[in-house]
């Protein structure tokens, strides 16, 4: 049967909606046993284009929906109803190293999903689309306010949910190699948590004596503009971090005096640092291997004994959620949190700890139905290496996107039980 003649129907819904938000994908209007490709399509806003396609057979009524059926090929295969947006790859011909993010919150991610006749894999720009929806994903909910931050010497954006608050206040913490990412804490924001994303890498990156800033005090004082905002309530602060953001969040957790926080989130961090230094001493442990790659996880084993040379986790006193995945090949987090885990014990604050495990899973643990991504290539160490180099982060796509969608519900949980939960009760009584 030729294209003309197949006017099959596709619906998705909601074709509108946050990042985090399932949509249901459904074609009807098909002949009986009709083969078809289902393809999404991403441009992002560096121009670089991502797909993702999968291969169907319409049932008896002539209907696929996936959230139902499986996929018999293509970049993923069985019953994954978000597969289209996880299993995204830059598409053929694009620059290696590129990877998936948002940097301007205010507008949607758009993806145009499209209906093709038979089991494509490729050339799907010279094949006639039977059907075609634009999807809008947005990490700021209607409502959601983006204030950038510079008082008292900081470079950051908050977010504000919709409404007077007073809210919950997240002080929100990327890694190495990201100035500034604004994504998460704009979706934290939709979600009811007034979130600060924070650059502390850009100064670094700046010069020596821009480095010396980014301490300890760089930190206390974004926790005090979260404290002192008429909009967020002082009592119910947390911080979240991954990466080297998360070795901060450790040291501050342990050790502040400013903000005693009600709970902190880790992902994918560790706590071997050296305690009294600043950010730079620790980005300057980093190594190149003889193959130009960066390699993190080695670098930190053996977890040492001395203890000027790790955050000494026995001093926290909220609630700790670590994410770790057990294929980082970045950090040695499930050493990391093995180690935490038994010094907590012996400082008899275990019961405060609460880790989440995730087999096959890398380093870079994102938001729901991001792309995974196996390696970064770091061009902006190009003037002093001569080279791009190349950081392995590890895991397989299906666990990792899995442990990413799981590990995001939880982390809600945690910062609603928390922050929103105990405060409003204590408030009440």
């Amino acid at each position: 049967m030729d294209s003309e003649r197949c006017n099959v129907k596709l619906s998705v819904y909601p074709s509108r909606g946050l990042v985090d938000e399932k949509f249901t994908v459904l074609v009807q209007k098909a002949p009986p046993g009709f083969q078809m490709t289902i393809r999404a399509l991403h441009q992002c806003e560096d121009g670089n284009g991502w797909e993702a396609f999968a291969h169907y057979t319409a049932d008896a009524c002539g209907t696929v929906n996936l959230s139902e059926d499986p996929s018999m090929g293509g970049t993923y295969s069985g019953v994954e109803p978000m597969g289209l947006i996880w299993s995204l790859k830059p598409v053929p011909g694009s620059k290696p190293g590129i990877r998936l993010s948002k940097k301007n919150v205010q507008t949607p991610m758009e993806f145009t999903i499209s209906v093709y006749k038979g089991h494509q894999t490729e050339g799907f720009v010279d094949q006639v689309q039977l059907a075609c929806v634009v999807v809008e994903r947005w990490y700021m909910a209607p409502g959601v306010r983006r204030v950038p931050i510079t008082e008292g010497g900081l470079i950051g954006v908050l977010f504000l949910p919709p409404g007077p608050g007073p809210f919950p206040g997240v002080l929100d913490l990327w890694g190495r190699g990201i100035d500034i990412a604004e994504y998460r804490s704009a979706l934290l924001a939709s979600h009811g948590f007034a979130s600060m994303t924070l650059n502390y890498m850009g100064p670094l990156k700046a010069s020596s004596d821009a480095a010396k800033l980014v301490n300890d005090q760089y930190f206390e004082t974004a926790l005090r503009v979260l404290q002192q905002h008429p909009q967020i309530l002082s009592s119910s602060i947390a911080m979240l971090g991954l990466s080297f953001g998360a070795s901060m969040t450790l040291k501050m957790a342990a050790y502040s005096d400013v903000v005693k926080f009600r709970c902190a989130v880790c992902i994918s961090g560790s706590h071997v640092q050296p305690v009294d230094g600043s950010v730079a001493d620790l980005i300057a442990k980093i190594r190149i291997n003889t193959d130009n790659q960066l390699i993190g996880r080695d670098l930190l084993l053996p977890i040492p004994t001395d203890p000027t040379m790790k955050v000494d986790v026995g001093r926290v006193q909220c609630p700790l959620l670590l994410i770790v995945g057990e294929d980082d090949q970045n950090w040695p987090v499930y050493e990391s949190a093995q180690d935490m885990k038994e010094m907590m014990e012996r400082s008899g604050n275990s019961h405060l700890l609460t880790i989440l495990l995730y087999p096959k899973t890398g380093h870079l643990i994102k938001p729901p139905y991001a792309p995974h991504i196996v390696t970064r290539i770091f061009e902006e160490h190009l003037h002093k290496f001569q080279e791009a180099l190349i950081n392995l982060w590890g895991g397989e796509m299906v666990p990792h996107c899995r442990a990413q969608e799981d590990a995001w519900r939880k982390i809600l949980v945690f910062l609603r039980e928390n922050l929103y939960v105990n405060n409003y009760a204590k408030s009440s009584k």
